[in-house]
C-alpha cells in the first residue's frame, strides 16, 4: 500500500496515471501567488522508499504506461538519481511510454543540455513549466526567481524529444501591468518551442493573498471581462514556430477554449468575441470554478 505525504499535487492531464512520489514539497517554494507546497519542507526521498513504492505499484498496475513523478519539481533531483529512478521504472514497467513531471527554470538552468538529452532517452519525455508571464516586473513582484530571459533560455534547452506543457496565468499583472503581462508572455512563446500551452485565471488561495498583496501591494484585480480580454490580445500576439495544442479548460477558468494554434487562432478569436457579447450568460458561473 501506498502511503503519500500530503498535499499532493499534480496536473489534470495526470488523473489516470501513477503518481509517484520522488520528492516532498518545492526546492524552490517561494512564489507569492501559490500555496500549494507551503505546509512542506522540500525533501528527497530515499531511493530504497521510492523503488519499493514501485514495486507496489507495479505490482497493482503492471501495464501502466504514464508515470508522473511528483512533488514540486523532481528535476532538482541530482541526474544520476533521476537516472536510477527511470531504469527501475523501465523495469518494472515493461510498456511504459511517459515520465513527466514539473520542472522550473531554475531546474533546468542548473542541468546541461546533455543531462537532459539523457533524461529524455530514458522516457522523461514530458514536462509541466509554468511561465506564468513572461514580463520581468510582474516576476518580481511574484518572487518568482527568475526573469524573461532565464525563462527563454531554459526553455532553450529543453530536447525536442522532451514535450512542454505550459502555462500562462491571466490577469496576474492586475489592471496596471495588463499589456505588459500579455505583450511579453506572447513573447515568450514566439521564442520558444512550448507543445502544449494552457491558460489559467489568477485565484488566490487565502494563505496566500497577504504574501502575494505584501509583494504586490499596488495590484488590482480584472474582472472576467478584463480577463477576456487579455486572452484575445494573447492569442492575437501569438505566432509561434511550431504548432501548440492549447487550452483554457482549466477549472479557474470563466470561458474554456480548444484548438491548436496557429490553425484554429481565428475560431478561437471569433469565440472568444461571441463570449463577449453575449455576457454573463457564456461563462462558468464563479461558484463552479476553482484553482
Amino acid at each position: 500500500m501506498i502511503t503519500y505525504d500530503y498535499p499532493l499535487f499534480r496536473p489534470p492531464a495526470e488523473a489516470e496515471n501513477i503518481i509517484l512520489q520522488v520528492t516532498l514539497g518545492c526546492s524552490y517554494n517561494n512564489c507569492s501567488f501559490c500555496s500549494m507546497y507551503k505546509t512542506k519542507k522540500y525533501q528527497e526521498r530515499s531511493l530504497e522508499a521510492i523503488c519499493k513504492d514501485i514495486d507496489t505499484f507495479a505490482a497493482i498496475y503492471p501495464n501502466a504506461h504514464k508515470i508522473f513523478l511528483a512533488d514540486g519539481d523532481a528535476l532538482a533531483l541530482p541526474t544520476a538519481t533521476l537516472l536510477k529512478i527511470l531504469a527501475y521504472l523501465q523495469t518494472s514497467f515493461t510498456r511504459l511510454r511517459r515520465v513527466s513531471t514539473y520542472a522550473s527554470a531554475q531546474n533546468l538552468l542548473e542541468k546541461s543540455e546533455q543531462e537532459l538529452e539523457l533524461l529524455a532517452a530514458n522516457k522523461l519525455n514530458l514536462i509541466y513549466y509554468g511561465i506564468e508571464t513572461g514580463n520581468d516586473v510582474i516576476l518580481k513582484k511574484i518572487t518568482k526567481g527568475v526573469n524573461q530571459s532565464d525563462i527563454i533560455k531554459s526553455l532553450g534547452k529543453v530536447p525536442k524529444s522532451m514535450k512542454i506543457s505550459a502555462t500562462v496565468i491571466l490577469g496576474l499583472g492586475g489592471e496596471q501591468y495588463s499589456q505588459e503581462h500579455i505583450a511579453d508572455t506572447a513573447h515568450v512563446i514566439n521564442n520558444t518551442a512550448v507543445n502544449y500551452l494552457s491558460t489559467l485565471q489568477l485565484g488566490l488561495e487565502e494563505d496566500a493573498e497577504e504574501n502575494f498583496y505584501k509583494h504586490f501591494a499596488d495590484f488590482r484585480p480584472l474582472n472576467d471581462f478584463e480577463i477576456l480580454d487579455e486572452q484575445k490580445r494573447f492569442l492575437e500576439l501569438l505566432h509561434p514556430a511550431n504548432q501548440i495544442i492549447f487550452r483554457s479548460n482549466h477549472a479557474s477558468n470563466a470561458l474554456h477554449l480548444s484548438g491548436t494554434l496557429p490553425k484554429d487562432t481565428k475560431r478561437l478569436l471569433d469565440e472568444l468575441k461571441m463570449a463577449i457579447d453575449i455576457g454573463n450568460d457564456a461563462l462558468v458561473p464563479s461558484m463552479y470554478r476553482g484553482f
